[in-house]
């Protein structure tokens, strides 16, 4: 308000280079400040005279000058977008090859600010040829210049195979697999993040991902002291599950799936959910697979989280990977529901205290998994509690079940007079010629008149 950055600018120009430096740090935390300060600094004027010097200048100016782009240029896709329209990535990539550790941190963090808004701006990042040079960014001996190059080929890998890939051309995996045993935690977090944002796009990227010998040493950071890097090691092997049962495969033959069980019974909240969802996708690609994660005793902690956890989207995921696990057989089924997990479930669906939010998500997925599990299971004590409970949308389901099951076994027809299942069969308001109503009929049809009467 005082017109301070009005006054600023003229002092870029001074002749003493310690002025210059100390306007340029003036203008760089006002501008971190707020976007308001951001776009008043770019509207000033000051960036095309802040760049054209840069070149020119000493190692403190420039460390400076980086850090006034980076506070500009963190605020929004625009001011970024200003940032590289007054030709600052040019600058920038001179500055990544400098001499000095503390320029190229400079230049690698406002390269991130920049790329990790779009892919346009990162392909513009890409088209300025910094991509090589952070590769070899990540090779110095400096460990704060490892950290923010591996976070900065992350957010430029993050949009889009295409710019994936060009971070793969340049070589990075490679090096960035070397880093994961790194006793430095911040490294590890931002090293895993990069290689899950280049694996998360295809199988292909994936796979190179999985070529640089990341197994089993990846499997090390779920049981690491860092919250963060427990979840980004998980989210990097998520992100290679998902792609194909051979890649699925791979990782439980590592023994990646008792590895990330156990690290969802070790920790709670956010943590568990790429682990959460690691399971359910594994388990989706195949029987067999998914008998791996019920071998490996995978359900009861999926089943903790939906008791424990009071985020939604953190039930929603245990429920939907628990439908995945019981989906394909009338075994996978039993061993799902021999765990309790439909009562569970149907709570969660049924629950009218329920946010609208978890009626939108958690809810969803609860009956999305009921449905699956239901169509396969046999397992009729677990069917049992739910006939009194269910609404009408999944109480088809079981009776569909009972149907089929009670026609040939005459202990689950003994058991099913005396817990009175079929008495509540009897209290069910069925369509006339409904398949609800063919369900009902078979089950009456196994007994004699009187019983049913």
């Amino acid at each position: 308000n005082s017109g301070v950055v009005s006054l600023l600018r003229p002092l870029l120009l001074d002749v003493v280079p310690s002025v210059r430096q100390t306007a340029a740090l003036g203008l760089g935390r006002l501008a971190d400040y707020n976007v308001d300060l951001a776009e008043a600094v770019v509207k000033a004027g000051i960036l095309p005279q802040l760049v054209c010097s840069l070149p020119e200048e000493n190692r403190y100016y420039k460390k400076t000058a980086a850090f006034v782009l980076r506070a500009i240029a963190k605020h929004s896709p625009q001011l970024a977008q200003a940032v590289v329209q007054c030709g600052a990535l040019e600058a920038l990539v001179i500055c990544l090859e400098d001499f000095d550790p503390g320029v190229k941190e400079g230049a690698s963090w406002a390269f991130d600010y920049i790329a990790r808004h779009s892919p346009e701006l990162s392909q513009a990042v890409v088209d300025a040829g910094a991509v090589p040079l952070l590769v070899l960014c990540i090779q110095e001996p400096e460990i704060a210049l490892k950290r923010i190059a591996a976070s900065t080929l992350s957010d430029i890998s993050k949009h889009s195979p295409e710019l994936a890939q060009t971070v793969v051309d340049a070589g990075a995996i490679a090096h960035l697999a070397q880093m994961i045993p790194n006793p430095d935690a911040k490294l590890k977090r931002q090293v895993l993040s990069a290689l899950s944002q280049i694996a998360k796009h295809s199988v292909d990227l994936a796979e190179l991902v999985v070529e640089a010998e990341i197994f089993p040493v990846v499997l090390t950071c779920l049981k690491d002291s860092d919250e963060y890097v427990k979840k980004n090691g998980a989210t990097l092997i998520r992100e290679i599950a998902k792609h194909s049962p051979e890649l699925s495969q791979l990782i439980v033959n590592s023994g990646g799936v008792a590895a990330v069980i156990d690290c969802i019974g070790s920790c709670r909240g956010t943590v568990r959910l790429p682990g959460i969802m690691m399971l359910g996708y594994v388990a989706a690609h195949s029987e067999n697979l998914s008998m791996a994660v019920i071998v490996s005793k995978g359900i009861p902690p999926l089943c903790a989280c939906l008791i424990e956890e009071h985020e939604d989207h953190i039930k929603a995921a245990a429920a939907w990977a628990l439908g995945q696990i019981g989906r394909h057989t009338a075994e996978h089924a039993r061993h799902v529901a021999g765990a309790n997990v439909l009562p569970t479930l149907l709570d969660i669906y049924v629950d009218t205290r329920s946010s609208e939010d978890l009626k939108m998500k958690a809810s969803i997925f609860a009956k999305k998994a009921l449905k699956n599990i239901l169509q396969k299971c046999t397992h009729l004590p677990a069917l049992e509690p739910l006939l009194h409970d269910a609404p009408p949308s999944i109480m088809k389901h079981i009776i569909g079940q009972f149907s089929k099951v009670l026609p040939h076994d005459s202990k689950a027809r003994r058991l099913f007079v005396t817990t009175g299942g079929l008495k509540k069969v009897q209290e069910i308001k069925a369509e006339p010629g409904s398949l609800l109503q063919e369900y009902i009929n078979a089950i009456n049809n196994c007994y004699p008149e009187e019983i049913v009467r």
